[in-house]
């Protein structure tokens, strides 16, 4: 029987855990990056670019966007959102953060408001969510979704989104413009020229360093790159490759949204129906050692996962009560957690000479699946899971982040990490291997200063 939506690939399916560990049809990063090399020219230049220098990194084929516009497109966005919408005037940008009615996370992203009825966004993960409501709500509004170059069988992306970063970052950018950029606050945005185009520039950036985020169509998208490469050349500019930008995130503290907590629950069964098999959805993959039948193991919440401080009740919104419930209960705090350096030299070690090796582990993080789960545990409890990990150049280690319970979220605590999932693992993109542990200590998240509001 062929599958026509995700409710029927659930009600196939024996185990959803199992369904989506198995899931031949996980991207990598090659394939969600389709425009994006790995390298445009080294890895760890472009990393130390980020952190040491300036760097470049082009956001245009990955995301979906959506462009909404109406009388209802403030309320349709507000009743979906945990966030306070209070002071969201023009020119504001908003991190919003959208749950199901049982307060799991579905998506979260920045969304801007261009006009008193025009918004533009990239709700990371919910954006199929939005799609669904919209179309199936009482709105006036209507809206536009621009979806990944790789959905679009080679056709450009509508706009760019260009971010440049680093503590060269203002030296370079303002050789190309006369703005006044460093009057632009973080999540604020305005129009100005660039490299004699006209471009919107958002405070906003996916690396602890300052920087901006710039949007403009597409057309002009290879001459404003080489603009700002040219002009960053005398400070070392890197132009980011799909693995040097993707490992950003662990040292921002930044997940991004989980399995969709779509695959059980009575309320979410129109949701499924609608989606089809060629949705996030159908192909969400997991991995990693932590091994759990119960999928509502695997959901994120916004609590856990740092965005509690998001979280408002001064308006009604899916999964309000959910949230109040969890703020009031929370059971683990959201870390980073810092790998023993030692540990992971016997993990690539353990590659050379004789018996099974340890799992490999990619530099500088695993370009395939969507979601990593590894046990976490103190004196053999579980106590927590570790998640999006990644080499970091500031600190010549691995770091993670983590969702660990309150008693051991104290910096400076010491854990374990469960490092493998062994030789019955059912993931096809993973080698036969014996597991291992890594002793790891528990750090803030995230784990440097934040210098983006300075």
């Amino acid at each position: 029987m062929c599958a026509n939506n995700v409710d029927e690939l659930v009600r196939e399916s024996d185990n959803i855990v199992e369904m989506l560990r198995g899931n031949a049809t996980a991207f990598t990063l090659g394939e969600h990056f389709p425009a994006i090399p790995n390298e445009i020219t080294n890895w760890i230049e472009e990393q130390r670019a980020i952190i040491e220098s300036v760097a470049l990194g082009d956001l245009s084929h990955h995301m979906t966007e959506i462009h909404a516009e109406g009388p209802d497109a403030f309320q349709f966005f507000k009743d979906f959102s945990v966030n306070s919408f209070e002071n969201f005037e023009i020119g504001d940008g908003k991190h919003i953060v959208l749950c199901n009615a049982r307060g799991h996370l579905i998506g979260d992203g920045p969304l801007l408001r261009l006009g008193e009825e025009e918004f533009w966004g990239v709700p990371w993960g919910a954006e199929n969510w939005l799609e669904y409501q919209l179309e199936t709500g009482d709105y006036d509004a209507t809206a536009s979704f621009d979806p990944p170059t790789a959905k679009k069988d080679g056709g450009d992306p509508e706009s760019f989104i260009i971010q440049v970063q680093g503590p060269d970052a203002y030296a370079t950018l303002s050789k190309i413009t006369d703005a006044d950029i460093k009057d632009i606050g973080f999540y604020k945005f305005r129009e100005i020229t660039l490299a004699g185009k006209q471009v919107r520039a958002f405070g906003h950036g996916m690396s602890t360093q300052p920087g901006f985020e710039f949007h403009g169509p597409f057309e002009y998208a290879d001459e404003v790159k080489s603009a700002i490469l040219e002009a960053g050349e005398e400070f070392g500019i890197r132009h980011l490759g799909s693995k040097a930008y993707n490992s950003q995130s662990v040292r921002l503290g930044w997940i991004g949204a989980g399995p969709p907590p779509v695959y059980d629950g009575e309320e979410m069964e129109g949701f499924r129906k609608w989606l089809g098999t060629d949705r996030r959805e159908a192909s969400f993959s997991i991995e990693g050692s932590y091994d759990s039948e119960d999928i509502t193991d695997y959901y994120m919440t916004p609590v856990e996962y740092g965005f509690g401080g998001l979280v408002d009740f001064d308006h009604d919104y899916v999964g309000k009560e959910a949230l109040r419930e969890q703020l009031d209960n929370q059971q683990r705090e959201f870390v980073s957690l810092l790998w023993d350096d030692d540990d992971m030299v016997d993990v690539y070690a353990s590659l050379y000479g004789d018996g099974t090796p340890n799992k490999y582990f990619e530099l500088p993080r695993s370009r395939w699946g969507n979601s990593a789960f590894d046990s976490v545990t103190k004196d053999g409890s579980l106590v927590g899971l570790s998640r999006r990990r990644s080499y970091e150049p500031d600190i010549r280690g691995i770091a993670s982040l983590a969702v660990v319970d309150l008693e051991y979220s104290e910096p400076g605590t010491e854990v374990t990490v469960h490092w493998g999932e062994g030789s019955d693992s059912i993931n096809p993109r993973v080698e036969d291997h014996e597991p291992t542990e890594v002793s790891a200590t528990v750090a803030p998240v995230p784990y440097t200063e934040d210098l983006r509001k300075a």
